[in-house]
């Protein structure tokens, strides 16, 4: 019994580095494919405009109401030891430093990423991705490429956006609604955010949207010919990019601070 756990765990074990070992090989290669001939800057902005802009909607919804729950449960927590004041620095610091860049990625992966795994999966379910092989017109950088650069350019773009609605929604609600001072929110959100908060959040932003489309692409590029394996691929994409986004934050915050 012993030996058959030993073996099924090396079996695990050695898949895993088999999967690592080809997600990596899959980037350098995308990665490659971005400075060789003939560029495509037409799909780069179809992709910037799917990735990018038709995200935008659900970026802004989510960043209204993360800002408005920051707003509502900061004032009362800081109420409680007079301090009010420091309510926009509270709401500003933690949307710039962790919850914009997160919340963003994690709102494109699950519009945009899962959308671009089953678009993927498809072309290889339907040997698409094979008859642009025959045609001589790499797969990487026709469709992964574009791809790629657009998560790089569209994500820390809806990160912006994502901050400066997320610290208005705490606006609303902290000085409309509850009372607070308009002045004092605004001064301490000067005080408080430096540069290199800026500067994390786009950080964070720029790896985030790599990781996005890099999983995601993937996923799809490798899946199994059938209309179970693109469910399992899609689902295995978001669940995947996800979790990535989460870890790989942590350790950028244990960096950066």
């Amino acid at each position: 019994m012993l030996t058959v756990g030993v073996a099924g765990l090396g079996r695990t074990t050695l898949s895993l580095v088999r999967e690592m070992g080809r997600m990596l090989l899959f980037l350098s290669s995308t990665v490659a494919w971005l400075f060789r001939p003939p560029l495509r800057p037409f799909q780069i902005l179809k992709q910037l405009h799917f990735i990018g802009f038709k995200s935008t909607f659900v970026v802004v919804l989510t960043a209204a109401f993360t800002g408005m729950v920051l707003g509502l449960q900061g004032y009362y927590t800081l109420r409680k030891y007079g301090s009010e004041a420091a309510l926009g620095a509270a709401v500003a610091l933690s949307i710039i430093r962790e919850l914009g860049p997160v919340l963003a990625a994690l709102m494109v992966t699950a519009r945009a990423g899962s959308a671009m795994t089953a678009e993927i999966g498809i072309m290889r379910i339907t040997e698409q991705i094979d008859a642009l092989d025959t045609m001589a017109i790499n797969p990487l950088q026709y469709l992964i490429s574009p791809k790629v650069v657009a998560g790089l350019i569209g994500v820390p773009l809806l990160v912006a956006i994502f901050d400066v609605v997320g610290i208005y929604g705490g606006y609303l609600v902290g000085v409309d609604l509850l009372g607070g001072n308009s002045g004092a929110y605004w001064n301490s959100i000067e005080s408080a955010v430096e540069w290199k908060d800026v500067y994390g959040g786009i950080w964070k932003s720029i790896s985030f949207g790599l990781i996005v489309t890099w999983v995601c692409c993937y996923k799809g590029y490798y899946t199994r010919m059938s209309a179970e394996g693109l469910g399992t691929a899609t689902t295995e994409a978001v669940v995947l990019a996800s979790v990535l986004i989460l870890v790989w934050d942590y350790f950028l915050t244990s960096v950066l601070l």
